[in-house]
């Protein structure tokens, strides 16, 4: 047990808290064993008042007296709708001397995207997505600990974190081993719920040991406090009256002594008696008491205090507690000396602290809910304004409009809106929508309604897509969208549509608007948006789509991005179906200003969104332009690596670069890439379009290295597996997957799978020989069992290469062709299948049609440069064959 400690409160708190601070203390031997130490991260939870705050300020102190660099921040309850809060306040220390430039050398890369989060910098043109603000912070904190190091983050309450702070702490604990810092957070059990409580699960997880659970004080520990509080000559049955009626709580056992040392009561059994009505007046209906005994203005000036929650000065809460200076000073000393309220430790202060805190979290609570609830809506409408004159915002203001009573105030909707704007700008979409959907309880008036409305399905679209579509529904049936701001409506339902899984009504409801408008630009962005829904997303094509998207390209010459974004996508669908390659690229070619995608269309522009340029690259890498399609996703890497703009986006660039090296036959650094593509699209969610991405390229890479059992343990691990999804994925889902199952000896399954392939392609009107090549592998499948249809299938195969017309399609056409013959006619047509890919820039198919003629002819040179192919491209099981092959007796097939 912990001996006798000093008589002030936070040291009383560490009472039997050796276990817990030697886990400190290790955690800190390892931190500042040398400049290379992984971090590690630390969690004690306890209910109210068992001493989470007293720990962490001595591991505060101890981390000083090693030398570390110590940031603080706490959670509160009134201030968890503020985004941001908590990380802010751990920033500050680290930021609020450094000049903008300073800031910006400091943070690098992450300035842009993480600064107007930490309330150090504008923010840039556009909404951010909420994932990619996370990352950035957690870049901006690990360059800032890379600078501070060893670095030591202790997060107080973080029950009372807001959710923006939690969603960065639950990524920043994930990349603990790299960096060298300590964080040690504190928190109550339970409070929180829905993604709060899931980022708080994630970074328990990640604690270097279990959670550590702080239990009451024993009632040896409590007479030792006891008698060291008043005085060894405290008797056993007070002191055992003290843990009883405190149960052991340390927050209670201090503030229960202090009152028996104010009343001069003595620790004897006689009074043992009168400890239960001192305790009640501790906490509760009786700590209220308590207050409404200091006076009125003592009272009003406690409660304003409440209601601003942080930031607390005179100055702001005489003006909120309408009294004068004088009068407000006298009540701060006044509810000091009560032990209410405290001034802040000068050691820890911090920009914007204020001049007084409350004393525990426990009796700001009790305060904050004291407050009669008309009053306290009426203080919340006071301070909103309070802060608003001192120059710190709408968005700051906001959790204070948020609890006044709806009054049909025009004003109020405004500023609303205004906060809304400004914390969409930072990436806090959820503290966006919860100002806009009070300001429809105002309500706004009827010629703003619908664009309040419209503002929030905007809000909602990231994180909510189906109440996106009934705020964005109801919006466009009311009077006031216009023109521009109407069509941009659209365009956004019928993302919200797309991303619900509801493509029909995406694709209707563009449509029956576009019918709406006389041709121009309107209409013809309307149009592209329609077409774009139903290339992507649509398992069948509708009747004449590509026909009715054909004619309408023909018109475009590329002279905005409407245009553009319809030779996009006309180039994308003519790809898929098989057509001429030629004129494929031609098609995309169109698209392109001097060769590069257009302002407006760009990596990292929003209004059309990461789709098109997607299936631009796409569209080349199937075409056989793989030097441009690896550019272009080359281009995507560095742009979301320089914006900091990971997740979703930093996925789905790597998959797509991971295609384009796999098409090129560069094996090894396509499953590189492949394998990060699918660590970051973990992170976002399975079963979406990028994950699907990630892992079927992965698996196509594994089965092209020869890696079966491996490409096998990732399908199981990462679900690849069906339900298919409905949208087009490069390479294709089913044609992987059968290839899959035929290399682990599943033949039926696996044959299965490839015509499911064959109906899917027949749905969507065609398909491309290259990007789906079920025709090519069943008929290897059936060569066997039934050579006539594996005859047919290939007959067919090459029809369709011959149509679209590359060196690679033509040649896996011949090469197939060839494994179902014997004798010299398979020598020629492995000879005409390596004739053609030896042009194609696919070198993994030429190694392979190069082993393969070698084996057919008997021919040990071909075997020779089909081997060097080989094993230049990382393909492994190429490699196996033809060292086989070339180990057999001469002249053997």
């Amino acid at each position: 047990m912990t001996q006798v400690r000093p008589r002030a409160a936070g040291s009383a708190s560490l009472w039997e808290r050796d276990a817990e601070i030697a886990a400190v203390t290790r955690a800190l031997d390892v931190l500042c064993a040398d400049r290379s130490s992984a971090g590690s991260l630390l969690v004690f939870q306890g209910e109210a008042g068992l001493g989470k705050t007293a720990l962490l300020a001595e591991s505060r102190r101890i981390a000083e007296r090693r030398g570390c660099t110590v940031w603080s921040a706490r959670g509160s309850e009134t201030l968890r709708s503020v985004p941001f809060n908590v990380v802010r306040q751990l920033l500050q220390p680290a930021l609020v001397s450094l000049r903008p430039e300073e800031a910006r050398d400091h943070l690098g890369d992450s300035y842009d995207i993480a600064g107007p989060a930490l309330g150090i910098a504008d923010p840039v043109a556009g909404q951010p997505d909420p994932r990619d603000v996370c990352d950035g912070l957690v870049a901006a904190v690990g360059r800032l600990a890379e600078r501070e190091r060893p670095l030591v983050l202790l997060i107080d309450d973080a029950h009372w974190a807001d959710q923006e702070t939690l969603c960065w702490l639950a990524a920043f604990a994930q990349r603990l081993y790299e960096l060298p810092v300590l964080v040690v957070v504190a928190r109550r059990p339970g409070e929180v719920s829905g993604e709060s409580a899931r980022h708080l699960e994630t970074v328990a997880a990640v604690a270097a040991g279990p959670v550590a659970r702080l239990s009451a004080l024993t009632p040896d520990a409590t007479a030792g406090l006891t008698r060291a509080t008043l005085g060894p000559h405290a008797d056993a049955a007070f002191c055992r009256e003290v843990w009883a009626v405190t149960g052991g709580n340390p927050y209670e056992t201090v503030e229960l002594l202090a009152k028996v040392q104010d009343s001069e009561l003595e620790p004897v059994e006689a009074r043992a008696g009168d400890l239960r009505p001192l305790n009640r007046s501790a906490r509760g209906g009786e700590l209220v008491a308590r207050l409404e005994g200091l006076g009125m203005d003592a009272t009003r000036f406690a409660w304003a205090a409440a209601v601003l929650g942080t930031g607390i000065t005179v100055d702001q809460v005489a003006r909120l507690a309408t009294m004068n200076v004088e009068a407000a000073q006298r009540c701060a000393d006044l509810l000091c000396t009560a032990r209410i309220l405290a001034r802040p430790d000068p050691a820890d202060a911090r920009p914007d602290q204020g001049d007084l805190e409350f004393v525990h979290p426990l009796i700001a609570s009790a305060v904050y809910h004291s407050i009669p609830e008309a009053l306290c809506t009426a203080m919340h409408g006071i301070a909103a304004q309070v802060v608003t004159d001192s120059g710190r915002g709408a968005a700051a203001a906001s959790r204070h409009l948020l609890r006044v009573h709806p009054d049909d105030d025009e004003e109020l909707v405004e500023q609303l809106r205004e906060a809304a704007r400004e914390h969409l700008a930072v990436g806090a979409p959820d503290a966006a929508r919860r100002c806009l959907e009070r300001a429809l309880l105002e309500p706004p008036l009827p010629e703003v309604h619908a664009h309040v409305l419209l503002e929030l399905g905007c809000a909602t679209l990231l994180t909510a897509p189906a109440t996106t579509v009934d705020h964005l529904r109801s919006a466009l049936a009311m009077p006031g969208l216009d023109g521009a701001t109407r069509v941009d409506a659209v365009v956004r339902l019928s993302q919200a549509l797309l991303h619900n899984d509801q493509v029909e009504d995406a694709v209707r409801t563009v449509e029956a608007e576009a019918a709406r408008h006389a041709p121009g630009p309107a209409r013809l962005r309307l149009q592209a948006v329609r077409f774009m829904g139903e290339v992507i997303h649509g398992e069948a094509a509708a009747p004449g789509r590509s026909q009715r998207l054909a004619d309408l390209a023909r018109t475009c010459t590329g002279r905005d991005n409407s245009e553009r974004a319809l030779l996009i996508l006309r180039g994308f669908d003519a790809m898929t179906h098989g057509e001429s390659a030629e004129e494929v690229v031609e098609w995309c070619d169109r698209a392109l200003v001097d060769g590069r995608p257009a302002p407006g269309l760009g990596w990292t522009d929003t209004e059309w969104g990461i789709e098109l340029l997607m299936m631009l690259g796409g569209s080349y890498a199937y075409a056989d332009r793989l030097d441009r399609a690896e550019s272009l996703f080359a281009e995507a890497l560095r742009a979301y690596t320089t914006a900091r703009w990971s997740g979703g986006h930093l996925a789905l660039a790597n998959a797509s670069l991971g295609l384009a090296l796999r098409r090129q036959g560069r094996l090894k650094e396509a499953e590189a890439v492949l394998r990060d593509a699918l660590e970051l699209a973990e992170g976002v969610g399975r079963r979406l379009h990028l994950h699907w991405s990630a892992s079927c390229g992965l698996v196509d890479t594994l089965l092209a290295r020869g890696r079966v059992e491996e490409a096998w343990t990732v399908a199981e691990q990462y679900d690849f597996a069906p339900p298919h999804p409905s949208t087009i994925v490069l390479p294709d889902t089913r044609c992987v997957r059968g290839r899959l199952l035929l290399a682990v000896g599943r033949t039926e399954e696996g044959i299965n799978e490839l015509e499911a392939a064959e109906k899917a392609a027949a749905a969507r009107g065609g398909h491309n020989p290259v990007l789906a090549p079920w025709a090519v592998d069943l008929a290897r499948a059936l060569a066997a069992t039934d050579p006539a249809r594996a005859a047919r299938l290939a007959t067919d195969a090459r029809r369709q290469a011959e149509r679209f017309g590359t060196d690679t399609a033509i040649g896996e056409a011949l090469r197939c062709a060839a494994a179902l013959e014997t004798g010299q006619r398979a020598v020629r047509l492995a000879a005409q299948a390596v004739a053609y890919l030896e042009t194609s820039p696919c070198r993994y198919e030429h190694a392979a049609a190069r082993i393969e003629y070698g084996i057919a002819a008997r021919s040990s040179a071909e075997l020779d440069r089909g081997l060097s192919l080989a094993r230049s491209c990382g393909a492994d099981g190429l490699v196996r064959r033809a060292e086989q092959a070339q180990s057999a007796p001469l002249g053997a097939p």
